[in-house]
């Protein structure tokens, strides 16, 4: 009566990656400067400068950034932006703010989400980010080697006898 079928009837999805987020500027944090890479970042303080990243962009309630150019991969904003957004996806939250223009290739919103600009939609878009270099080692390749290097301790050469004697003429 309940049991599973063995066979599926139709082939499932690939599961797509989810993006992760892998800094957090936090909500007491003033920043002025550039946020550059890869990886995922939430910004839930203020953020003043510059950021192209390939990866996923999280600006929290109580975020604050403010850019000439916003430039990620995903842009998801529940606070307030004040600068172009160039993104392939764009998501507004209910409480996110942008002033700005908007070059997407794909744009969600929430009731109650403001956006003061342009939004223009294009089949795809170029984020003109720096190539990753493919000559240096990852950032975990780079902390694998550190974790598996030795620690050498200097061996120690003066005799115990000679410490004890050195301590018994020194009372």
């Amino acid at each position: 009566m309940f049991k599973r079928n063995s066979t599926p009837t139709e082939a499932t999805p690939a599961v797509q990656a989810v993006e992760r987020i892998t800094s957090v500027l936090g909500s007491g944090v003033i920043w002025h400067g550039s946020i550059n890479g890869s990886g995922g970042v939430r910004i839930e303080g203020a953020f003043e400068g510059e950021i192209a990243m390939r990866g996923m962009l999280v600006i929290g309630e109580t975020g604050r950034v403010t850019c000439q150019n916003v430039r990620a991969n995903t842009v998801i904003v529940a606070g307030a932006v004040r600068g172009n957004i160039t993104t392939q996806k764009l998501e507004i939250r209910a409480s996110g703010r942008v002033w700005g223009d908007v070059v997407t290739t794909a744009f969600v919103t929430e009731e109650g989400a403001f956006l003061r600009g342009q939004i223009r939609m294009e089949e795809t878009v170029e984020l003109d980010l720096e190539p990753t270099p493919e000559s240096t080692p990852s950032e975990a390749a780079q902390a694998e080697e550190i974790a598996s290097t030795p620690i050498v301790m200097p061996e120690q050469t003066v005799p115990i006898e000679k410490i004890i004697r050195k301590k018994k003429t020194d009372e």
